[in-house]
């Protein structure tokens, strides 16, 4: 399979990661076409064989990180939140279920960075402990720690809203 055709598969999972960085989705789009601009103009750094979706993961975690500082020297701004803008359907199952998400979408958003990174790697993509540090650039031990107490405080915030 060529590169490009990968990276249009790995589009999906990509966006997903981003939205559960950004918290935001809007954000999360030009965070996943920066990295793929980034990893279009980069090509020939990744190592054919070697998993595509590890290296546009830290990518997109990267180009996150250097976001977020320069947001801190310019001055944080709040996003508007989706939910407001969103119309609710007419069936009580769906409302319901659309309340639950955004139950979990508000916990996650609540999250420290480092426990929310761990968690959309693991829990929610699906990834290895010890592919997760890969891509963090962390111990196992750490990606293990950050996951425990990320699943502690989703446990406890979820709690509240029950």
């Amino acid at each position: 399979m060529r590169f490009e055709e990968e990276l249009v598969e790995l589009l999906p999972r990509l966006r997903r990661f981003a939205r559960g960085l950004t918290r935001d989705a809007s954000d999360a789009d030009d965070l996943c076409q920066a990295a793929i601009e980034r990893a279009l103009k980069s090509r020939e750094q990744w190592q054919q064989g070697t998993r595509l979706d590890s290296w546009m993961y830290r990518i997109t975690r990267n180009l996150w990180i250097d976001d977020r500082r320069a947001a801190g020297r310019r001055g944080q701004h709040d996003p508007i939140d989706d939910a407001v803008t969103q119309v609710a359907g007419d069936g009580a199952a769906e409302v319901e279920a659309g309340a639950l998400a955004g139950d979990v979408d508000s916990a996650m958003a609540r999250l420290p960075d480092e426990q929310r990174e761990v968690v959309m790697l693991v829990l929610v993509e699906g990834y290895a402990y010890r592919e997760a540090a890969e891509i963090l650039d962390v111990p196992i031990g750490t990606v293990t720690s950050r996951l425990a107490r990320g699943r502690e405080t989703l446990m406890h915030i979820l709690g509240e809203a029950a």
